[in-house]
């Protein structure tokens, strides 16, 4: 059974997405937040699988609420969902800077948005193509200098290694990625392993923030640099 913590200051939004989990086999609600103190105090309390995740909010927001979630280690660390507006373009960046898994725009299907509860609680992380290359694109490269620590980190990935990062950061599949680059989908997956180890990546949305960092992919188009 997958644990839910649900984090919004609106109640109305709180009580659809209960309702809605509650229908999904597998899916259970442990815990509601109206905000992100709440939700930081919830999850040390509740250790929910998934937090789902709003930006703004009063007091405590989701980007602060989010880092401090996330600040630990281990298998059993909760992962963070955000579920936000699709205007929220920066905000949303900064929650996957501050450990998010993933992002969801509030007028998604909702069965896409149960179903990302069940992929993030699997480990691995939600990046919604259209999204990535709408958002991530145009604030990760804001920085002006990439982190020297993160420049000696990419110094020691291979020139594959490069290649798949790049398409990481288009939002490639492993399945596109090892049909664009002629590798078998073993292969593929184990690059995205080495990079994941190699950058100290939470997961695949940090890969793709790194790439565009790194200028690998042109902020606003999503293509090779």
């Amino acid at each position: 059974m997958i644990r839910v913590l649900l984090t919004d200051d609106q109640p109305l939004v709180r009580h659809g997405l209960r309702v809605l989990i509650a229908d999904r086999p597998g899916l259970e609600v442990v815990g509601e937040a109206a905000n992100g103190e709440e939700a930081v105090r919830l999850t040390a309390g509740l250790a929910p699988d998934v937090v789902m995740m709003d930006i703004r909010m009063p007091g405590m927001d989701g980007i602060e609420a989010t880092r401090r979630i996330t600040a630990g280690s281990g298998a059993a660390q909760p992962k963070v969902l955000v579920l936000t507006t699709f205007d929220d373009d920066e905000y949303v960046y900064g929650a996957l800077r501050a450990g998010a898994s993933g992002f969801l725009v509030k007028d998604m299907d909702m069965d896409q948005i149960l179903a990302a509860i069940e992929v993030v609680a699997a480990g691995d992380a939600l990046i919604a193509p259209r999204v990535t290359r709408r958002l991530i694109a145009e604030f990760a490269a804001r920085p002006a200098t990439t982190p020297r620590q993160l420049r000696r980190a990419v110094a020691g990935i291979t020139t594959r290694e490069r290649e798949v990062l790049t398409l990481v950061g288009r939002g490639l599949s492993n399945t596109e990625i090892a049909e664009q680059l002629h590798i078998t989908m073993a292969t593929a997956k184990a690059h995205v392993g080495r990079l994941l180890t190699k950058l100290d990546a939470r997961d695949r949305v940090q890969l793709v923030i790194t790439a565009y960092e790194l200028g690998l992919v042109t902020p606003t188009t999503g293509s090779v640099g």
